[in-house]
């Protein structure tokens, strides 16, 4: 694709908080250099008319997979079995047959991410035997379609499991050495049945050349919240304070809420942070009492149509919609959180300190028919103009 060029200002747009309608100006570097009341002179030739439109901040795709989806290619059936196991079977067996990684399918997904507003994305890419690092030269390729209009970062993923298949640590050392933001990891004792190697394997990687980690823990229950403190006593031994992410950790909403309380308390103090894609018929993270503990949390699509479900849109409203309607959130202040948790509030998860419509952050902005943030979330209606640091990567 070839990126369009920065705009000027955003013309007569309305924001969440603030009565009127109101310009957003843009400066050459992508940020927002101001946000005034509207002006009545003509739209120029660089500016986009907002059309009382209402703005709100680019929304952040904390745990996706844009590696593996067949998104483009004819209707796959579900096949293989079940479990965590025997999808990765069923995918190892297809995925080469579809062309799984490749960069064709994976601008396919990241179009489709970014039409529904995501400017900001922390992607898991599949580093196993049988590609190598195939996979992350394959996302690099098709993100720089997207210059800095898409904020990124990679994490290499061991799908297949660590210890179970020798030589796979060496492959993540080696995606370390080549530049990922993160190591990734799965299911220490439910896929390697050795918790305490694998997370000594992966956090020795983080530590020694400085990434983070971001592992799937799937592992419910006891089981899951004993990992949970495996996680946690190489954070605080290793010093990766504030470099941890736990993606999915179902056993923290399954577990009492005296142990809950426990380690979220553990986790603030640490900094360890957690994604969800809002997993039906599972317990949902409990917002109030992560956001009294101090823990940040984000959304993700996970993977989209690919040999593991043929379900996902992309949009990543849409599952901070699910994760609000699961959870039971009703109210004006809790659905606006939910809003934020997707957008602003997730920017330390593609490696920005602060984020939002002001000024001096990076004009990434979803123009949206909505009434105010409420209506966004309840509604998901279509996105009518993403901007991605001034870029106007979506147009309706």
């Amino acid at each position: 694709m070839l990126l369009p060029p920065r705009i000027t200002a955003l013309r007569g747009i309305r924001l969440d908080d603030t009565p009127g309608l109101h310009d957003v100006l843009i400066h050459d570097d992508g940020l927002i250099g101001s946000i005034e009341p509207a002006s009545d002179a003509p739209v120029g030739a660089t500016e986009i008319d907002g059309r009382g439109l209402l703005a709100l901040p680019g929304l952040v795709n904390a745990h996706a997979h844009v590696d593996k989806s067949w998104w483009g290619l004819p209707w796959q059936s579900y096949g293989g079995e079940g479990g965590t196991d025997g999808r990765i079977r069923h995918e190892r067996a297809r995925r080469d047959e579809l062309g799984i990684p490749g960069v064709e399918v994976t601008r396919r997904v990241l179009a489709e991410l970014v039409r529904h507003g995501t400017t900001g994305l922390r992607t898991h890419v599949d580093v196993d035997l049988g590609i190598g690092l195939r996979g992350i030269d394959v996302v690099r390729e098709a993100l720089a379609d997207y210059g800095d209009a898409l904020t990124s970062e990679i994490v290499a993923f061991p799908q297949d499991g660590v210890l179970r298949r020798p030589g796979t640590i060496e492959l993540l050392a080696e995606a370390a050495a080549a530049g990922v933001e993160h190591i990734g990891g799965l299911d220490p004792a439910g896929i390697d049945r050795d918790p305490v190697g694998q997370l000594d394997a992966i956090m020795a990687i983080a530590a020694d050349h400085g990434t983070g980690i971001d592992i799937h823990l799937h592992d419910g229950g006891e089981l899951g919240t004993f990992q949970f403190d495996l996680i946690l006593d190489r954070t605080e031994s290793l010093g990766l304070q504030g470099r941890v992410t736990i993606a999915h950790g179902f056993a923290i909403a399954q577990t009492d809420a005296a142990r809950r309380r426990d380690l979220l308390q553990r986790m603030a103090g640490l900094d360890v942070s957690m994604t969800t894609v809002a997993p039906l018929r599972l317990p949902q993270l409990p917002l109030h009492e992560f956001d009294a503990a101090g823990v940040r949390f984000a959304f993700g699509t996970d993977g989209i149509r690919d040999l593991w479900s043929p379900y996902g849109t992309g949009d990543l409203l849409g599952i901070a919609w699910q994760y609000a309607r699961s959870a039971g959130l009703v109210r004006d202040e809790d659905l606006r959180r939910v809003v934020a948790l997707a957008g602003a509030a997730a920017s330390p998860f593609v490696g920005a300190e602060t984020a939002g419509l002001a000024a001096g952050e990076r004009a990434d902005i979803v123009l949206i028919d909505a009434e105010n943030a409420m209506d966004a979330l309840v509604r998901t209606p279509p996105r009518e103009v993403v901007i991605g640091g001034g870029h106007p990567v979506h147009r309706a």
